[in-house]
Order: C-alpha cells, then structure tokens, then sequence
C-alpha cells in the first residue's frame, strides 16, 4: 500500500516505478488505486499510469472503483457530489484483483490520515486489506516533520512498514534543505528503501533508485 505523507509527493511515481521493477522480476503484478479525485475528462490519470507502469488490462472500473471531480480529500469530493465513498465496491474490486494477481500495488490518496468516511481513513483501508506500507515523502524543507508524523501514525496503528521513499520531484533542492535531507536519511536508517533524485519530465526512475528486495 504506497501511501505518502501528503498529496503530490510523488507517489504514482514510486507505485510505477516499484510495478515496473516487478514486471522486470517477472512477477504478476496488478495496481489498483481505490479512490480517485481530481479526475476530468481524461478519465483518472494516476489509475492509467499505473495499468501502463504494470503492463495491466484490467478495466479501469476494477483499478479506480471509486472516483471524483473535486480535487480534495476523498470524504469532500463524494460530499460535494452528494455522494459517499462506496467501501463495499472498493473491497470488491480488491478481492477480484487479488484473485488475478500474484502481487498487488495499491495506491492511497494524500497521506495515511486522509478521511475517506466519517471514521475511516486511508489508515483503515490499509489494515483492512492487511498491506504493508511503503511510506513517499518529500525532500524539501518540512520533511522530517511530516515523515515522522507519518511514521508515529503507522507505528501506533500496528501497522506494517515496508520502508520509506524520498520523492524529490522535477526540481533540485537547496543546499540548506539538502542538510536537512541528510538529518532525515540519518533519522530513517534502515527504514529508507529508495530515493529518487530529480527527473525532468517523462524521465524514467532509475532501476536502482528503490531497494525491492
């Protein structure tokens, strides 16, 4: 379950890269993004990414069961359509693709706390579907704080970590905040499994960039 410690972290990115990186394995490998918002006419770009990344034909009304307009946290985005999340077809479409695959990578919507239903997060969705988390974060100023704070809720919510991503995204960061990157890496220790450095548009992650085993 990739989840990360806030939206546009880079986690559709990390789950491509990791669904890729199986593929390369030789590993039967579905992808399945629950819920969806921000979607337009495009249809919900995060969900055909990571078919395209996991070599998938599976529709996309089993990989996104759930999706909405409203770019905002999933609870919001069903209210403001007047709707609520449907958990029931969410849990569906995870039993027919676990059934298909030998491995399934689930991508979250914005970080573990994230409201989904009135007490049901994403923290809830992971424990139900008892996945282990791979935690994205981001380089720049502010992330030790909010990785820490990820981590604290994982841990006290007995749930399991794969291991910690550091996302930098398409620019280079500062020298100071570099510092502070070091500091977190040093923090994290074994718990950091990947980082991947600055990429320019439709670059491809480096295949060392995640530690899969």
């Amino acid at each position: 379950f990739i989840t990360g410690t806030d939206t546009g972290v880079g986690k559709t990115v990390v789950a491509c890269a990791i669904a890729e990186a199986l593929r390369r394995r030789h590993y039967l490998v579905g992808v399945m993004k629950p819920i969806e918002t921000g979607v337009g006419a495009q249809g919900p770009l995060d969900a055909i990414s990571l078919c395209e990344a996991a070599g998938v034909d599976d529709s996309l009304d089993l990989v996104c069961p759930q999706r909405f307009a409203l770019p905002a946290a999933p609870s919001v985005a069903a209210k403001h359509e007047r709707r609520v999340v449907d958990l029931d077809a969410i849990r569906a479409a995870h039993a027919e693709l676990a059934r298909r695959h030998a491995f399934l990578l689930i991508e979250g919507a914005g970080g573990i706390l994230v409201p989904i239903r009135a007490g049901y997060s994403m923290a809830e969705l992971a424990a139900e579907f008892n996945t282990p988390l791979v935690v994205v974060t981001r380089a720049s100023l502010g992330t030790i704080n909010h990785t820490l704070l990820t981590l604290e809720a994982i841990e006290r919510r007995g749930l399991a970590l794969a291991g910690v991503v550091i996302s930098h995204g398409p620019r280079a960061i500062s020298s100071s905040d570099r510092a502070n990157l070091a500091a977190l890496h040093e923090s994290l220790g074994t718990r950091l499994v990947g980082e991947i450095e600055p990429l320019p548009p439709e670059a491809r992650v480096p295949a060392d960039a995640i530690d899969l085993d």
